[in-house]
Order: C-alpha cells, then sequence, then structure tokens
C-alpha cells in the first residue's frame, strides 16, 4: 500500500463478500437524531460523576477546570464537524488518523476510543445503580448485569429502532435536568458554592479554591465528564441520510445544548445544597433538591425517576458507539475479524456483546470514579490524535473535499491538541492507579497490532480504500 507505513503494514484482499456480510443500516439518522445522540452519550454526566470534581478542587477549581475543558471540547467539536463531513466513516475519530497518520496512528486512535467507550459504560452502570438504589434499595451486579443485558438485546434488535428508543429516552432525561433547574433556581445562594474549607497546606488555598492551584489540575478529569463522549457522533456516519450536511449539524448542536447543562448543574447543585455536601453525592441532583425540598419533594422523586433515564441515555449510546468503533476495526483487519460480523438486521452482533461482557466485569469493581479516570485518560489520548489528524490533513491534503470548515483551520485544532494532553497529564494527578492500568490496556494492544493485526490489514475496507485513494492522488499531483 502507498502511504507511509506501507513497509510495516501489509494490506489483504479479501471475498467479494467480506464486507457484504459487514453492512450497517444507511439512512437512518439525520442531523436531529445526531445532535440527539451527542447529547444521550453525555447526559449522565449532568446526573453524576462530575461532583467528585467538587472534592478535588472546591467550586472555584471545578469551574476554572470546566472553562478549560468546554474550551477544549468546543475546539474538538468543529474540528471534527469538519473531518467527520470529509470522511464519513463508522470509525470515526480512527478513520480520521488512519488518513493523517497511516495505519499505527488509526489504530492508536482507534484503540484510546474504544478503551474510552468500553470503559465509560461500566462507570455509568455504577451510578445508574446508585439512583436505583435510592429508588427501591437494589444496586451491585445485578443492576449492573440487567442493564447491559436489556440494552444491549435492544442494539441488536435493530439501529434505526434503538437510536428512536434512544431519542425519546434522552427527550425524558433533558426535561429531569429542566425539572431540576426550575426546582432549585429559588434556593440558589452564591455562598453555599464556598463551604467546602481550605486545605491550608495546598498553595494558593482559598474558600474560592479549597485545595489551591493543583486542585485545577486535578479536576480536569470530571470537567470532561460533562462533555465525554460527544465526538462519538461521527461514528453514526455510515447511518446518517446525509453526512456531508447532517454531520456538522448535529455534533454542534449537541455541543451547544451540553455548554447549558453543564452550567445549570454546575452552579445550581453546589449553590442550593452546598458544596461540602454534594462533593461526593452518589445522585447529586437528587440530593440536592431532597436537600432544599425535604424528603417529601415531588421534584425530587421526579428527577431520581426521570432521570435515571440521563444515565440511561448514555449507557444506551455509548453501547452503540463501541459497537461501532469496533466493528470498524474489526472489518478493517485491526481486531479480529469475526467481531465486524451483522446479522439479517445489520447489526454488528459481537461487537455488542464481547465489549458488554468486559464492560460488566469492569462494573463490578464499584469503583465510579476509577472508571471515569480510565474513561478519560482514553479519551485525551484520542483527541490528541484526531486533532492532530485535523491539522496534518489541512496541510497534506487542501485539496480534499470538505463540506463544512472548522472556524479559525487549525488554530482551533492545535488549542484541542495543546489542551487535551494537558488533560492527560491531569489523570496520574487524579489517579496513577487508572493511569497505569489504562496505559497498560494500551501497551497489550499495540502489541497485538505489532505482532498480528499489521499484517492482515482488509484492503477494501471503507477506511484502507479512502487512505489508498488519497496515497493515489498525492501521488499523481
Amino acid at each position: 500500500m502507498s502511504d507511509s507505513n506501507h513497509q510495516a503494514v501489509k494490506s489483504n484482499a479479501v471475498s467479494d463478500d467480506y464486507l457484504s456480510k459487514r453492512q450497517l443500516k444507511k439512512g437512518v439518522a439525520g442531523w436531529i437524531l445526531l445532535a440527539s445522540l451527542g447529547v444521550s452519550y453525555v447526559i449522565s454526566g449532568d446526573f453524576a460523576g462530575w461532583n467528585f470534581g467538587l472534592e478535588q478542587a472546591g467550586f472555584g477549581g471545578m469551574f476554572i477546570a470546566t472553562l478549560i475543558m468546554g474550551l477544549m471540547y468546543i475546539c474538538l467539536v468543529l474540528s471534527l464537524a469538519e473531518l467527520s463531513s470529509s470522511i464519513p466513516t463508522a470509525g470515526g475519530g480512527y478513520s480520521f488518523a488512519r488518513r493523517a497518520l497511516g495505519p499505527l496512528g488509526g489504530f492508536l486512535t482507534g484503540t484510546a476510543i474504544l478503551l474510552e467507550y468500553a470503559i465509560a459504560p461500566a462507570a455509568i452502570a455504577i451510578f445508574i445503580g446508585g439512583y436505583v438504589n435510592e429508588l427501591i434499595g437494589i444496586d451491585g451486579p445485578v443492576v449492573y448485569a440487567a442493564f447491559y443485558c436489556v440494552f444491549v438485546g435492544i442494539h441488536l434488535w435493530g439501529a434505526g429502532e434503538a437510536l428512536r428508543i434512544m431519542m425519546v429516552i434522552t427527550a425524558l432525561a433533558v426535561v429531569a435536568v429542566i425539572v431540576f433547574a426550575v426546582g432549585m433556581l429559588p434556593h440558589f445562594d452564591v455562598n453555599n458554592l464556598f463551604t467546602i474549607a481550605a486545605n491550608p497546606e495546598a498553595a494558593g488555598a482559598s474558600s474560592f479554591l479549597p485545595e489551591g492551584y493543583v486542585g485545577i489540575w486535578a479536576a480536569l478529569p470530571f470537567a470532561m465528564w460533562l462533555f465525554l463522549a460527544v465526538e462519538g457522533v461521527p461514528l453514526a456516519a455510515e447511518e446518517a441520510t446525509n453526512p456531508a450536511k447532517d454531520m456538522p449539524r448535529g455534533i454542534i448542536a449537541s455541543m451547544l445544548v451540553l455548554l447549558v447543562f453543564a452550567a445549570l448543574v454546575l452552579f445550581l447543585v453546589p449553590g442550593g445544597a452546598g458544596a461540602e455536601a454534594m462533593k461526593s453525592h452518589s445522585a447529586p441532583l437528587v440530593g440536592a433538591l431532597l436537600a432544599v425540598h425535604g424528603t417529601d419533594s415531588l421534584a425530587a422523586k421526579f428527577v431520581n425517576i426521570v432521570g435515571l433515564f440521563g444515565l440511561i441515555a448514555s449507557f444506551f449510546s455509548i453501547i452503540y458507539a463501541y459497537s461501532r468503533q469496533v466493528f470498524a476495526l474489526s472489518r478493517a483487519g485491526y481486531l479480529p475479524r469475526f467481531l465486524s460480523l451483522s446479522g439479517e438486521r445489520k447489526v454488528p452482533v459481537y461487537a455488542l456483546i464481547v465489549p458488554g461482557v468486559l464492560g460488566f466485569l469492569l462494573s463490578l469493581s464499584g469503583e465510579g470514579d476509577l472508571m471515569i479516570t480510565m474513561a478519560v485518560f482514553g479519551a485525551t489520548v484520542s483527541y490528541a490524535l484526531m486533532s492532530l489528524s485535523h491539522i496534518i490533513l489541512r496541510q497534506k491534503e487542501p485539496q480534499l473535499e470538505r463540506p463544512y470548515k472548522t472556524p479559525g483551520g487549525t488554530l482551533t485544532s492545535g488549542i484541542a491538541l495543546v489542551l487535551s494532553l494537558v488533560a492527560l497529564a491531569s489523570t496520574f494527578v487524579v489517579s496513577t492507579q487508572a493511569a497505569l492500568w489504562s496505559a497498560l490496556f494500551y501497551v497489550v494492544m499495540l502489541t497485538y497490532f505489532l505482532l498480528y493485526s499489521r499484517h492482515r490489514i482488509v484492503a477494501n475496507a471503507p477506511e484502507e480504500e479512502f487512505a489508498l485513494i488519497s496515497s493515489a492522488e498525492s501521488e499523481l499531483s
């Protein structure tokens, strides 16, 4: 193959029916459905997990961390809007990096995304257990297994059906956030934001920054939880109605909604119930409403019941995301090929089931904050590589058809690149254990690629054909 890694990677021809057994259903997602998908990926982060950042940094540190990560995601989303309209395949970020950085770069990006999407549902399952426990007093493996079985099963039913159900669940979650905001606004008191005592041993500590300057850095992974996985929208490119127009509209619209929701929960949870009380609460929106309205609060009961749909929405949609990432990597030969087989309903059966089993096993740890940090590790690696891909493709392929162009060009993707590396370093501050486990996963996958799969790349997979066409065009010019 004619790319920078042609001596290291061998492409293999496959039979004519290889791709016919690995098809997704096209035309099932317009831009509104894609925007809903983007919101559903992330909305669980509004209901649980982000508030651990209050424990790491207090309100002030978490606020600054959210501003920084919000900027990173805005720049990343604008970059991905261009890439997804130009290279619309189910591989998403892996496809972009494959074209810009070659087979190894594509595999490293896909592996990072896979780490994020395989682990994020495990963390969300743990948080779902917390909400179910608040409702009916049941938590643990039974809850995790039930949710994995039900929602993997719905995806096996069919992509169109699953995406429509996801849209309804996401709408209910949005209603829950709005009800929460209406119920909390009258009780907001700015003094409640600063109830965490300053650590006298931390440099720069104050009521605004209880853990000092380093707390801001430690809060970055939890600020990311308010936006984490929105970058998964491009994974639906092969199932979109009109990728060139729908992908940019969908991912940008979802990011705008998520920014509003992040501001609402970040201010109203600690501003109503106090930062100290909410910093490690398993269900912070419910906890905040109970704190101000009492245990008989109808709003709290409503948000607890309907808020569970917020967690379910992200759990449900990230199952979709990991299956499409595994499907694309497997179809191209980077992962075992059986994982990309699709049944009569054109859904990737094994790509849904195998990561689901692994995710369930991870959820048994019960360590939601550990899972968040591991997911963030994978996410930040992928963000850096996707942002770099945008920069390289702008320079290497200026003639590439770009139905949507990123405002600010490579400056925008450059900001995303730098901030993603800062966020990656923060995972070691929060939990060296989580970062090292994530790094070990990466080493295992890289070893698999170098020793085995690089010799078995499928030449006529869509991502490979995009890359081969690109190489041929560059040689002609």
